[in-house]
């Protein structure tokens, strides 16, 4: 085992490589043709399917009386108990706020830990702190990952032309000169409603529930970001609860929707799962868990860093005897010595060594 001064000089010798500066010259340039360009695609089509008219919703069709279409017209979204001036700031700012308090906490409780990046210097006079590219690129695919979950459920919306359960309240069938005998008889006339036409494409907005799969999205992104990077030292309940609190809002939400007649279960299910897949597969496949393999420094795997110059000590395995711990049953085989360096010897299989 190294010595006191030889772990010191091997961390020193450690945050000395971390501070080096690695000279890059590719980071600005994909920064501004391959990322802003996407982002700004993103933003940009997201804007067409939110706001305008530029692709127009399927027009389905409904049965005559249909009771599943029939609820009573909750009003518009600014008049539900989370109206978007609520709903979207919390979406935005609750996840931003967490990543900056967990990466200006890790930074200033594990001072080694900084993420294992290097400083990146892009010519002679740009260079980039590894603490804010590491905020920058968090932040920056969570909002990447939000304007594509607008995208993915506003195309499915469009594609579809499911009704919401107020659909009908809306429409305002003329049933008598549209002939409906029966709860059996379809309509698929395009003209068969007589409504108001901005309210009835709003109500043809129904499957997947673009709020339920924002929220899904959102409080999946943090609680990941809890869960795999801050480090709560002394609780076992502190993570868990705070994990609890994040998603508790996305499931109310869900509820909500359903509840006030806005969305059905189907909707709000396929939304939670579109937006919790595009947080898990954002994080996982490209954030890479948020680099968390950086964090070795304090988890204490640092003591078998090795002082340049001297060889690399086995440390072999504690061995415990079955008996001692166990008096009751019958002792077990001495352990076989194998040696490995002139000073160090490791137990090993004695069957495999006797055969």
């Amino acid at each position: 085992m190294p010595t006191g001064s030889e772990r010191e000089g091997c961390i020193s010798h450690m945050a000395a490589n971390d501070a080096e500066i690695k000279s890059s010259v590719s980071i600005i340039p994909c920064f501004l043709f391959v990322e802003l360009v996407l982002m700004a695609g993103t933003v940009i089509l997201s804007y067409h399917f939110e706001y305008t008219d530029t692709f127009p919703v399927h027009s389905q069709g409904f049965f005559c009386y249909d009771s599943s279409l029939s609820k009573p017209y909750p009003g518009p979204e600014s008049v539900s108990r989370a109206p978007p001036r609520l709903l979207y700031p919390l979406i935005t700012v609750l996840p931003i706020i967490t990543v900056l308090l967990g990466e200006a906490s890790t930074v200033l409780l594990h001072p080694h830990w900084r993420s294992r990046e290097r400083v990146i210097a892009c010519g002679d006079c740009c260079f980039f702190n590894p603490l804010l590219r590491r905020i920058v690129r968090i932040l920056g695919l969570f909002s990447f990952g939000l304007f594509c979950t607008v995208i993915f459920t506003g195309a499915v919306q469009t594609v579809t032309g499911n009704q919401t359960p107020h659909f009908l309240s809306v429409c305002r069938p003329n049933y008598t000169a549209l002939g409906c005998m029966s709860h059996i008889q379809y309509v698929s006339s395009p003209n068969a409603c007589t409504g108001d036409p901005d309210i009835i494409t709003e109500a043809r907005k129904a499957f997947p529930s673009k709020p339920a799969a924002l929220g899904a999205y959102a409080a999946v992104y943090t609680t990941m970001y809890v869960t795999l990077v801050l480090q709560v030292k002394g609780s076992r309940l502190v993570k868990p609860s705070l994990c609890l609190a994040l998603l508790s809002p996305s499931w109310l939400l869900s509820l909500l929707r359903v509840a006030e007649y806005r969305n059905h279960w189907r909707d709000v299910l396929a939304g939670t799962i579109t937006g919790a897949a595009i947080a898990v597969f954002l994080v996982t496949c490209v954030l890479n868990n948020f680099g968390t393999s950086g964090s070795k420094l304090e988890n204490g795997e640092d003591a078998l860093c090795i002082p340049e110059g001297n060889p690399a000590p086995v440390i072999p395995p504690t061995y415990e005897k079955a008996s001692e711990r166990y008096p009751h049953m019958s002792p077990d085989p001495p352990p076989c010595l194998v040696p490995v360096t002139p000073d160090v010897l490791i137990p090993s299989n004695c069957m495999t060594s006797q055969v």
